[in-house]
């Protein structure tokens, strides 16, 4: 018998949580689907730590800027339940209009730079849509604790400017890249990769962690220069790479700073893939 309950409506899973937030901590993963080791160790390290542990699988076309992107962006509930095997959890699967009713207003925050540099400067408005899904999808659930991965680092930023501006009572855990044994970042997107492009993404870790080794006899701008150049010479087809301050995002330049963090987002044929790892 499967330990999961499975809703599509806002009342119904609020009613599921209602009862159980009596027991305990609720732990909540919101996910776009297509679930991966990754995911699973979001969710194996919320069911450590709380009673409760709600799973939304939900692509939120809000925060496409590509309608391309959105089409093509793998999608199967009955597989992804398949995935979760025998842990305890309530997934939460909603149709559009659950997330939006018609009375639906999006929440307005201000982002500051978060928003305008990397991926905010590439993909207009994605976090706008991303405020506003993950705003609406806390509204429903109501966590105590919401786990993120470190692969989407600005996006967990971001998550994290919003709910201090919004005053929620609430815990943003991060959690560490999963990686395969390559070195490739997990991501829903790799399934998507040919053989061919898979093999040649794993150069984007090795890269990255070359940087290290590099950081004594360099500025951050003369190391960012070198990667770049690195990745060209392998062929990939760069859209960027930043050195950065891990809480501002700031691009630095002269200067290091403890936990500063290199970026990237290349394409592989078609497909878009980000990465990022601490530098020092």
């Amino acid at each position: 018998m499967s330990n999961i309950e499975r809703f599509t409506h806002v009342d119904e899973l609020r009613e599921s949580i209602k009862m159980a937030s009596q027991n305990g901590l609720i732990g909540f993963v919101p996910t776009m689907g297509a679930l991966h080791a990754g995911h699973l160790s979001l969710i194996d390290r919320a069911l450590a730590e709380c009673e409760t542990v709600v799973l939304s699988i939900y692509v939120n076309p809000k925060q496409f800027n590509n309608a391309k992107d959105l089409e093509k962006y793998p999608r199967n509930i009955e597989a992804d339940i398949q995935f979760l095997g025998d842990r305890k959890l309530l997934v939460f699967h909603p149709e559009y209009e659950d997330v939006y009713p018609d009375d639906f207003v999006a929440a307005k925050v201000d982002l500051g730079s978060l928003a305008t540099v990397m991926e905010g400067k590439f993909r207009p408005g994605h976090f706008d849509g991303v405020v506003t899904v993950v705003s609406r999808l806390f509204d429903i659930v109501d966590p105590d604790r919401a786990y993120f991965g470190e692969k989407d680092y600005q996006q967990l930023a971001v998550i994290r400017r919003m709910t201090q501006i919004q005053n929620r009572n609430m815990t943003i855990v991060p959690c560490a890249i999963t990686r395969e044994t390559s070195g490739l970042a997990m991501s829903s997107r790799n399934m998507l990769l040919s053989r061919e492009e898979r093999q040649k993404a794993t150069g984007i870790y090795a890269i990255l962690h070359d940087g290290i080794n590099h950081v004594s006899e360099m500025t951050p701008l003369e190391l960012t220069a070198k990667l770049i150049n690195n990745f060209g010479q392998q062929g990939f087809d760069l859209e960027y790479l930043s050195v950065t301050h891990p809480e501002t995002l700031e691009q630095l330049s002269d200067h290091w700073v403890p936990g500063a963090r290199v970026f990237v987002a290349c394409f592989m044929g078609t497909v878009r893939l980000i990465d990022n790892i601490a530098l020092c």
